[in-house]
């Protein structure tokens, strides 16, 4: 690949286009609005003139609604050899396009599984996919050229490809994208008027349940507008647990011993329930995930306290897995979790308290 066009350039685009551009792709940027593409070719994503001739790879990064609308102008166009999509969603843009009867051996639908709350060419990084399942859809009728594009694509921003059929991807996105999203608003929802002195208490926990709530909602009216049948069928689910949770918890409120104890029970079911599909969650690089030790220690709000944790936990021979920030409510203070193998956490808290890091256990 020596020549790329990136057709949207928002946090997708925008990310894809920084990688290629750092590799030597000469990358071309279009939007609708061309201010946006001004912007990203300021990051150092590529250039907003448009390609004298047809590109090597056209990359369509519009919302799943206009996918089939911009894909069927490129190739009406003939801008590229080959076509591919970022949408989230890949059954409805691809039966969109099989209806515009166009010849759809030089597309492919794809999906990266990476992003962020924020969005727009300013949130956009060169490493956004780094590590992460970019999927692919192929069809019988792809071109093995345009695979192997696409296959290129993946390789240089760093990604694994994940082959799947397009209607079992939307299903599987709708379960750990579309679905927890959807929920992570309705809990962030009840925060919208809850009374200040109990928002003050907020902790890591609602921290992390409600951060993708923080998203645009017109993007995500865009995504669930495309996948709503499979969303809604999990929610289905999901109101059935909460239905069963509600019912234990007012058992246990019971003066009745017997309605107690099945109250427990309901409550227990599905803490264990959850607890057996947390786990299998994929770990760092998709690994099998793993328990790490969490060694916490205290720091000041100040510049460059995290790079001194992180100098020190490297000069005591000690790679941190995994790291979470805990503010303390109304202090300059806070508490920095770091998650390292098990038998590396007596070694790295004896090197962090020698360079004067309290540690709390």
């Amino acid at each position: 690949m020596r020549t790329a066009l990136v057709i949207g350039t928002g946090l997708i685009g925008t990310s894809a286009a920084l990688a290629l551009a750092a590799r030597g792709v000469v990358v071309h940027l279009a939007d609708h609005d061309p201010e946006q593409a001004r912007t990203a070719a300021a990051l150092g994503a590529g250039t907003d003139d448009a390609p004298e001739g047809p590109v090597d790879l056209a990359i369509i990064a519009a919302p799943p609604a206009h996918v089939a609308g911009v894909l069927a102008d490129a190739m009406r166009r003939g801008v590229a050899r080959g076509y591919l999509d970022v949408a989230s969603v890949k059954g409805g843009p691809r039966r969109a396009l099989e209806a515009l009867g166009l010849d759809l051996s030089s597309y492919i639908g794809t999906h990266p599984m990476s992003g962020r709350e924020k969005s727009g060419p300013l949130a956009a990084t060169g490493d956004l996919f780094e590590g992460r399942p970019w999927v692919l859809t192929p069809t019988r009728d792809t071109d093995t050229e345009v695979l192997n594009l696409a296959l290129e694509l993946v390789s240089h921003c760093r990604a694994v490809p994940v082959v799947m059929d397009a209607d079992a991807h939307d299903r599987a996105v709708a379960l750990v994208s579309h679905m927890p999203h959807l929920v992570s608003s309705m809990v962030a929802a009840r925060l919208e008027n809850a009374e200040e002195a109990a928002v003050r208490l907020c902790g890591q926990g609602i921290r992390d349940v409600t951060r993708i709530a923080a998203s645009d909602p017109r993007m995500w009216i865009d995504i669930l507008s495309a996948n709503p049948g499979p969303v809604a069928d999990l929610l289905t689910d999901v109101a059935g647990d909460l239905e069963e949770t509600v019912r234990a918890l007012r058992a246990l409120q019971s003066s009745d011993e017997a309605k107690r104890l099945e109250g427990t029970s309901g409550i227990e079911d599905v803490l264990r329930r959850g607890n057996a599909g947390q786990v299998r969650v994929p770990g760092k690089h998709g690994a099998a995930p793993r328990v790490y030790e969490v060694v916490a220690v205290l720091i000041d709000d100040q510049p460059g306290q995290l790079a001194r944790i992180f100098a020190d936990a490297g000069r005591a021979g000690v790679n941190i897995e995994d790291v979470r920030i805990e503010h303390a409510t109304g202090q300059q203070a806070g508490l920095v979790q770091l998650m390292v193998e098990p038998n590396a956490a007596p070694v790295l808290s004896a090197g962090l308290r020698e360079r004067g890091w309290a540690i709390r256990q």
